[in-house]
Parts: structure tokens; sequence; C-alpha cells
């Protein structure tokens, strides 16, 4: 017995022991901090990720998160302007507490700070937009705002109350109405259905008769394309026309002008030629020449002029013949005689 003593106590003592160490030694996770307390006081330095040792039975801890975490507030109470009473199912709040943060919000609102300013606020926050609108807002008309609005007020509140503590995002979802409304409004919803259905085919129609006039529109634009090509084409070639019409009378102009320059100069040079020729004796010369030309000549004061013109002279010889006969017949003797007589001398 007495050599059994011993060993139960070495024993009880390596129990004791393991404990103890086991009572001190605690484990904190990735992307928490562990907040200590001590005698209920709460200790200035967190620890971070990994193993540590504490006074086992007099010290204590919580972990703190301080990555993103989503805190679910359910089945929120909402009452409208109206005082429809509905539920909201489920609020998702996504938020982080930052690590330089973790001792001030623990030491101010505890371990749960999420309790005080996070699930109470969400319920003040929801019923004070609720209150203020009617059921179709807060149902149809306003719904999707409700998330941003939620946050916007959070974080305002947040940035005074608990600095570090930030909102990321806020998801609610649908609001339980009554049935009977409910009904109403699946009803409504139907209608405007109904609605958009009609507006959209009346856009498809629109579309139709704007996709025909822009088609003829563009039709109509190719066919005065094509007849403005057309058009500037013959004007063209009346262009040309008229260019090579206008060189073809330049060239005659300038032809005729030509000729009638040369001609001009011609009549120019022979009566240039005529002046100088016309002299008192190459008229004489001339004169001379053309009595000398006639082969006969009549004197006498029953003939009144002299005539050398070959037509005239004949016409003249046919009035004298029957005088010559007359004479014939007269004088017998005279016959004979040449038809050309001398005038005798009046002096």
């Amino acid at each position: 017995m007495t050599m059994a003593q011993p060993g139960a106590v070495v024993a009880a003592a390596a129990g004791v022991l393991v404990l103890l160490l086991y009572s001190s030694i605690h484990k904190v996770d990735e992307g928490h901090l562990a907040v200590y307390y001590r005698g209920g006081a709460l200790l200035t330095s967190p620890s971070g990720p990994g193993y540590h040792i504490m006074l086992p039975f007099i010290t204590t801890f919580k972990s703190v998160q301080t990555t993103l975490q989503t805190d679910e507030v359910k089945n929120v109470p909402c009452g409208t302007s109206g005082g429809v009473m509905i539920y909201i199912d489920r609020i998702e709040v996504v938020n982080m507490l930052a690590p330089y943060a973790v001792y001030d919000v623990v030491k101010n609102y505890t371990a749960d700070y999420d309790k005080t300013l996070i699930f109470n606020k969400i319920h003040h926050e929801l019923n004070q937009f609720c209150s203020a609108h009617t059921l179709q807002e807060v149902y149809i008309e306003l719904f999707d705002q409700i998330d941003e609005n939620l946050k916007l007020a959070l974080q305002k509140e947040l940035n005074v109350m608990a600095p570090g503590l930030t909102i990321q995002a806020v998801r609610v979802t649908k609001p339980k109405i009554p049935e009977a409304i409910r009904r109403n409004f699946e009803l409504m919803e139907a209608e405007k259905t109904k609605l958009l259905v009609v507006a959209q085919k009346q856009k498809v129609v629109e579309k139709e008769a704007e996709t025909e006039r822009k088609k003829a529109l563009i039709e109509a634009e190719k066919v005065a394309e094509v007849a403005k090509i057309h058009y500037r084409q013959k004007l063209m070639e009346k262009e040309a026309e008229k260019r090579i019409s206008e060189i073809e009378d330049a060239v005659l102009l300038a032809r005729e002008r030509t000729k009638a320059d040369a001609e001009y100069y011609t009549a120019q040079k022979m009566a240039d030629s005529n002046k100088l020729k016309l002299t008192p004796a190459y008229l004489e010369l001339k004169k001379y020449q053309a009595i000398a030309a006639n082969s006969k000549l009549y004197f006498g004061n029953r003939i009144p002029s002299m005539f050398w013109d070959s037509c005239t002279f004949k016409h003249v010889a046919v009035r004298t013949m029957p005088e010559a006969s007359l004479l014939s017949k007269e004088d017998p003797a005279l016959s004979g005689e040449s038809h050309l007589k001398k005038p005798e001398s009046t002096g």
C-alpha cells in the first residue's frame, strides 16, 4: 500500500498537469483575432492566428472574425404607411471588421457586436423605410432601392458608432404580404404583362414600318444618286459638245477671217495696182485698143452713137440694111461703095 500511494499521487499530478495544459493552450484560426478576458476584464492585446497559451481557469478568450462575414436577419416585420403589416423573410448583411478596430468594438459592444450594431439597426432602419411608403411602393415600385437604402443608413451609423466596421452589401428577399393583397398584385402584374405584350407588339410593328420606310428611303436615295450621276454624265457630254462646237466655230472663224483678210488684201492690192495703172496715157491706150478691136465703124448724122460691142453691132447692122437697100434702089452706083463714109468737112 505504501508503494501504491506515491504512484497514485504521481498519476494525479500528471492528470492535473495535462488538464492545465489543455486548458491553457488554444488555437486561433486564420482570419480571426482572439480577445482575452481575465477576471471579466478585457485585455488590451489580441492574438493572431496560431497556437497560444493563457492562464487556465483565470483567462478566457473569444475569437472575432476579421474577414468578410454574412449576418442573416430573419422574419423582420414591417408596417407600411397604409397600415398593412408585411414580413421580410431574410435580410443578409455582408460586413467586415478591420483588425485595428477589434479591441474598441469588442470593448464597446462585446464580442457579439453584430447583434447590437447590425441586427437591431436592420429592424430600426427597415421600419423607418416602410412607415414612410405605401405597400405598392415597398412591394413593387421601390423594392429595388431597399437594400441600397439599408446599406447607406447602416454605414452612416457605423461610421459614428463603430469606425472600422464596414458594410459591403445588403440583400433583401421579397416581402410576404397578405394572400388577398398578393392575388390582387398578381392580377395587376398579369394585366401589366398583357399591356407590355401589346406595347411590344406595337414596337415591333413600328420597327417594321420604320424598316420599310428606311428601305424605301434607301431605294429613293439610290435612284436619286443614279439620276444625279446620269444628269452629270449628260451635262459633261453637253459641255464637251459645247467646247467642241466652240473650238470648231473658232477654227471656222479664224479660217474665214484669214480668207477675208486674204481677199481684202488681194482687192486692196488690185485697187492699188489699178490706181497706178489708170493714168491718162494708159486710158488713151485702152481707148485706141478698143477702137482697133472693132471691125466696122459707122459715121454720120443718122447714127447717134458708135458701137463696138458685137451684139449691139449686129442689132445696128440689121437696122441699117433696109436703108442700104433703099439707097441702092435710088442710086445703083452707090451699091458697090464701102459702108465706111468719111463725114464731109463743114468748115
